[in-house]
C-alpha cells in the first residue's frame, strides 16, 4: 500500500489561516479530501495521513471526524496543548480513537528556539507514552541540536521529523544541516518524513537535481527502514502539482531494490503508525 505521510486539509479564512501570505494567495481556499482523492488517485497513492494546521483541540476532532467518513485517511496527527496541566485530560479525549496515530505543536513558530526542551512541554511529552502515539517534530535547521536533545531524553517515545527540517535548498545550503541532522538520526526511534521539500527550493526554478543531494543525506542517514514519503498537499501546490511533488521520491528510488521503494513509499509509514493491515477503499 503506498501511503502519503503527509496531508492537510481545511477550510480557508483569513483568521484562522494567516501564515497563508500573499505569496501562497493561490492556496487560500478550502482542501478537502475529495479533492485530495482526485490527486492521489492519479498518482497511484492510495491513503493517506492528516497532519494538523491549526492549534485547537476542535481541529483533532475536525480531522479524526474526516477520517471515519474517507476511510483512505489512514491516520490523523492531530494537536493537544502539550504544555497544558490537564494534558492527560485532554489526550484522554481522543486517545480512543483508532484514527488517531499521533500530536504536533507548530515548533517552527515559536519564538523560544528552545522550546521542545521547556519543562512543561517535556512533561506532556512523557505523557504520550501511555497512550502510545507519536509526536511529529515540525522544526527548522537550527533548531536540529534541541531536537536531538529532546529525544535523548525519551528514548521510548516514536518520533518522526517532518520535512528534512525544511533544509534551505533555495540557497543551497547542506554542510550544517546534514551534520546536525546526522546527530538526530543517531536515535533508533526517530524517523524522518521525506516531504515538503519543493516548498525549500526556489518554487519557479527547482529542479529535481536541487533536491536530490537532500535525499541522498536523508538516505545516508536515516536509512530506507526510516524514511516516509509526503506530500505536504497543498502546501506543495504554491511549487509543484501532487503527481509532480511524489514524483521526485519515485524517481529517486528508481534502481532501489524493491523492498526499499516499498518501505518508503508505504511500509514504513505503515509500521511506525501502527497501521491496521489491508487498503483502505
Amino acid at each position: 500500500m503506498r501511503i502519503d505521510a503527509h496531508q492537510h486539509f481545511w477550510c480557508y479564512t483569513a483568521a484562522e489561516y494567516g501564515w497563508i501570505d500573499d505569496s501562497m494567495a493561490a492556496i487560500r481556499r478550502d482542501f478537502l479530501p475529495a479533492g485530495a482523492r482526485r490527486e492521489m488517485d492519479s498518482a497511484g497513492i492510495d491513503a493517506c495521513i492528516a497532519v494538523q494546521a491549526r492549534q485547537t483541540l476542535e481541529e483533532t476532532r475536525w480531522l479524526l471526524e474526516l477520517a471515519e467518513k474517507n476511510s483512505f485517511i489512514a491516520g490523523v496527527v492531530g494537536w493537544i496543548d502539550l504544555q497544558a496541566d490537564d494534558v492527560a485530560e485532554q489526550l484522554q479525549q481522543f486517545a480512543g480513537h483508532p484514527k488517531l496515530v499521533g500530536v504536533r505543536h507548530i515548533v517552527q513558530s515559536e519564538p523560544d528556539d528552545r522550546f521542545l526542551l521547556r519543562p512543561a512541554f517535556c512533561r506532556g511529552m512523557s505523557v504520550l507514552g501511555d497512550v502510545d502515539l507519536a509526536y511529529d517534530i515540525l522544526i527548522y535547521p537550527k533548531h536540529l541540536h534541541v531536537a536531538t536533545e529532546l529525544v535523548s531524553r525519551f528514548p521510548r517515545q516514536r518520533f518522526v521529523l517532518d520535512h528534512l527540517a525544511k533544509p534551505d535548498i533555495r540557497r543551497g545550503e547542506i554542510q550544517t544541516w546534514e551534520k546536525e541532522i546526522g546527530e538526530l538520526s543517531r536515535f533508533e526511534n526517530v524517523f524522518c518524513k521525506v516531504s515538503g521539500l519543493v516548498t525549500e527550493a526556489d518554487w519557479n526554478r527547482w529542479t529535481p537535481e536541487q533536491i536530490r543531494p537532500y535525499l541522498d543525506v536523508a538516505f545516508d542517514c536515516f536509512g530506507a527502514h526510516r524514511l516516509l514519503a509526503g506530500s505536504d498537499w497543498p502546501v506543495c501546490t504554491v511549487a509543484a502539482d501532487y503527481g509532480s511533488t511524489m514524483a521526485i521520491i519515485d524517481q529517486y528510488l528508481i534502481g532501489r531494490p524493491a523492498a526499499e521503494r516499498d518501505a518508503v513509499m508505504g511500509g514504513n509509514a505503515a509500521r511506525f503508525w501502527r497501521l491496521p493491515a489491508g487498503e483502505p477503499v
